[in-house]
């Protein structure tokens, strides 16, 4: 049985898709962002940097929701290719959303939404910046059905971004075929359930928004 110590953000939604995606066992524990569990020694103990997602596999820990991809695309051998020009592709738009969309659409929601006014040359710079990105997804998807041919877990890491473009500021209709794209993956049975995990109930203070905000970055 696989553990997933996960929120209801991004890259928690990341893990919890492919999960539903390979129909495999596993047990998702939410960890409550606003109180800091993932600060925590218990939770330090599995990912040293303080972030979630973390999976525990047979008592074999993996931090880093990439790294997580990977490893369980390797372990049921679905969703990345075995070898080659294929699996470099998936690797290269895999590290896309990694190094790129994540941490700069990441850096726009902060600015945005838990230091508005603060800054407004961070706040346009993350926010133009986050716009290019799209930009070449849409240049990418003009061409290709999925980012790096057939479905895959790069497909799965940067939807689960772009799943976020409204609290981004950004409009779908100005990249048509992200928007495509996207509602395609988005009437996926697994991709649904995915982003139910962790159910999200609790109301949040400002305060702790902001906190919130901070820790998923």
């Amino acid at each position: 049985m696989i553990n997933l110590y996960t929120a209801a953000t991004p890259n928690g939604h990341k893990v919890s898709i492919l999960l539903e995606e390979l129909d495999v066992p596993y047990e998702a524990i939410k960890v409550n962002l606003s109180l800091q569990e993932q600060k925590k020694e218990s939770f330090l103990e599995m990912n040293p940097n303080g972030r979630i997602p973390v999976i525990v596999d047979d008592g074999h820990k993996v931090f880093e929701s990439g790294a997580i991809l990977l490893y369980l695309a390797r372990k049921y051998k679905r969703f990345l290719p075995k070898e080659g020009r294929a699996l470099s592709k998936v690797e290269q738009w895999l590290m896309f959303q990694i190094g790129g969309l994540g941490p700069m659409q990441g850096q726009n929601h902060v600015f945005r939404h838990y230091a508005p006014g603060e800054n407004a040359y961070a706040t346009e710079r993350y926010f133009r910046e986050n716009l290019r990105l799209y930009g070449v997804l849409e240049r990418q998807l003009k061409e290709h059905e999925y980012l790096a041919g057939e479905y895959s877990i790069a497909d799965i890491a940067n939807w689960s971004w772009v799943n976020a473009h409204d609290w981004a500021g950004i409009d779908l209709e100005h990249f048509p075929s992200v928007k495509r794209w996207y509602e395609v993956i988005r009437q996926r049975p697994a991709v649904q359930r995915g982003l139910l995990i962790p159910p999200e109930t609790e109301s949040l203070s400002m305060e702790k928004k902001q906190d919130m905000g901070r820790a998923i970055i």
